[in-house]
């Protein structure tokens, strides 16, 4: 990992390079994080690439509800030569949660991309193919945010729909638009 020194150095060069694109740096428990601007982020990650990092590991969505701006980003860079690990992250509000895809320098970040889109909301502008990944295209909501309601809805599992009874609501309780069940 990058000392925290190193972590300075390679955000001092960075905003020579991207005046306005970093906002913080932090490095804690021997890994270091650089926070920047989300226009930004294709020329970081491009920046980085040309440092050694380029490995994208992973892209995660992440909710920090309640605070604003609340929806984030989180990229996992790998440097294998130098054996170095660096995570880059950003932030967006939830009532214009755009980002800039990095699918096109980074292919891997395709899915990664998708399945935020898809659980948190966030639109990546420039992706090739965004669309639902793990939810029905027509599902509404984003289950991965904070304030998405915690099982709120019933499932019908095959035993109980013969019966026309929910198993949520409880074996005896009948499911929304069927019969009684004759006891």
């Amino acid at each position: 990992m990058p000392d925290a020194t190193g972590l300075e150095l390679l955000a001092q060069e960075l905003r020579e390079t991207e005046p306005d694109a970093v906002l913080e740096t932090t490095f804690f428990r021997e890994k270091g994080r650089i926070a920047v601007a989300p226009a930004s982020i294709p020329a970081v990650l491009q920046f980085l690439k040309g440092k050694g990092f380029t490995f994208l590991a992973s892209v995660h969505g992440l909710d920090y509800y309640p605070d604003e701006p609340r929806l984030g980003v989180q990229y996992e860079l790998l440097n294998m030569h130098d054996v170095d690990r660096l995570t880059v992250t950003l932030r967006v509000p939830v009532d214009a949660p755009e980002v800039p895809s990095v699918t096109p320098q980074w292919p891997t970040a395709d899915h990664q991309e998708r399945e935020i889109f898809d659980m948190f909301g966030v639109v990546f502008e420039g992706h090739p193919d965004l669309r639902r990944i793990l939810m029905p295209e027509d599902y509404e909501g984003f289950p991965q945010r904070r304030d998405f309601p915690v099982g709120g809805e019933p499932i019908l599992f095959t035993q109980q729909q013969a019966h026309g009874t929910d198993y949520t609501l409880g074996v005896d309780v009948p499911h929304e638009g069927s019969e009684t069940p004759d006891a």
